[in-house]
């Protein structure tokens, strides 16, 4: 996980994992695992946004409650807040979803996974 975190490739640590902001490189370039089996889908985007909405709303709600600033203030403040770490932390949450699938096998990461098996 930790790993794919850094978007580095879950198995080697080396080659990179992504070749654009989230899309994954076919393989590796160091150790040739090939990235096609993940399935990380919507819950890269759903994690993240529970983090970030974790971390700024009882800060925005501290924010209102001490200093009691007009919205616009409010809107100014977290809206690029917002959109800043949620843009650095998707890749970030997508890596690692990638390196728990890869750590458990699952969805193509295992050696002898067979679709057949699976159903």
């Amino acid at each position: 996980m930790k790993r794919g975190a850094a978007k580095r490739c879950p198995d080697c640590g080396r080659g990179r994992l992504f070749k654009s902001y989230v899309k994954t490189e076919e393989r590796c370039s160091h150790c040739g695992l090939a990235f096609s089996g993940h399935r990380a889908d919507d819950a890269p985007p759903y994690v993240t946004i529970m983090i970030v909405g974790h971390l700024v709303i009882p800060m925005a709600l501290a924010q209102q409650r001490m200093f009691d600033p007009p919205m616009w203030i409010l809107f100014g403040l977290w809206m690029p807040t917002i959109l800043a770490a949620t843009l650095w932390l998707l890749p970030v949450v997508k890596g690692a979803l990638i390196g728990v699938q890869w750590a458990n096998r699952m969805h193509g990461f295992g050696e002898d996974w067979d679709e057949a098996e699976a159903l």
